[in-house]
């Protein structure tokens, strides 16, 4: 009976020091997903944010400088409207230079085509040549004159609103690159804050399975005692199962859930089973 006992003892002790150690490495184990929990989100606030706040910041301002461009191109718009109807009413009294290249063609046309007296061919050549000189000063004129200032101004505006068209695609792809890589890492943050509480969970399960068996333990050693039948007494020293640190870790892990428990069941949200047992043994306590 004493070689069962003391084997019932062994194996007790056994099982408690082998579920306390795995109570430090579940421990070791949280606060490595801490550690990479901290990492992750300073990496999508430190990191990412910023960057995706300054990329929106540099487009919130070329949309204003996009703006201005669109207003002053409308202005000028406008502005060519007027002058072309200003135009348009003058056009009777006004010969254009299209209107000149045809009186020139006719003429070129007339001395290729008709039996013409050699007078007669050089007064043409000569009007020619008037036509010639009328029509540059008169595309000369078109250069410089307010419609074609206002078409220049028009075309360069355009160029400009293209280029920021442009810059603001890409401006504001990498801001979204850099969101989505700030949403990613907070996913991945969550999914680590997933583990952890499954951790914490199996964590609070294997040391009530170690209380037990320390408490096992402990019962043996004083069944085994009371069989001693007045020999000395030995004096057992209790073990400790794990630094009080640890204890008091996870105590605070404990509480923790317990009040995250209590706060879903007020608010009338579905608990699990773990939260559920966590409430039932406050009650009886």
């Amino acid at each position: 009976m004493s070689q069962n006992i003391q084997s019932q003892i062994e194996e007790a002790k056994k099982k408690r020091d082998e579920l306390n150690k795995k109570t430090k490495d579940y421990i070791n184990s949280l606060q490595d997903i801490e550690l990479k929990i901290e990492e992750t989100l300073n990496l999508a606030k430190n990191k990412h944010k910023k960057k995706r706040d300054n990329w929106n910041k540099k487009v919130a301002q070329l949309k204003d400088k996009k703006i201005e461009y669109k207003d002053l191109l409308n202005d000028l718009i406008a502005e060519k409207r007027s002058i072309q109807r200003k135009r348009n009413n003058n056009k009777g009294n006004l010969v254009s230079v299209k209107q000149i290249e045809r009186k020139i063609e006719n003429l070129e046309r007339m001395i290729e085509t008709e039996n013409l007296e050699l007078s007669e061919e050089n007064a043409i050549v000569d009007k020619i040549r008037d036509l010639a000189e009328q029509k540059q000063n008169l595309v000369s004129e078109e250069k410089n004159n307010e419609f074609f200032r206002k078409e220049k101004q028009i075309e360069i505006v355009k160029i400009n609103l293209n280029k920021i068209y442009e810059q603001l695609n890409k401006w504001s792809n990498k801001s979204q690159d850099y969101h989505n890589k700030m949403l990613e890492a907070y996913d991945n943050a969550n999914d680590l804050r997933e583990q952890k509480r499954k951790l914490e969970e199996e964590l609070i399960e294997n040391k009530k399975k170690a209380d037990k068996f320390h408490e096992k333990y402990l019962n043996l050693l004083k069944k085994r005692k009371g069989r001693s039948r007045g020999r000395g007494r030995r004096q057992y020293k209790k073990k400790p199962r794990y630094g009080g640190r640890d204890n008091k870790r996870l105590e605070k892990i404990k509480q923790d859930k317990l009040e995250t428990a209590l706060e879903k069941q007020k608010a009338g949200k579905k608990l699990n089973i773990y939260e559920a047992r966590l409430i039932l043994e406050k009650k009886e306590n």
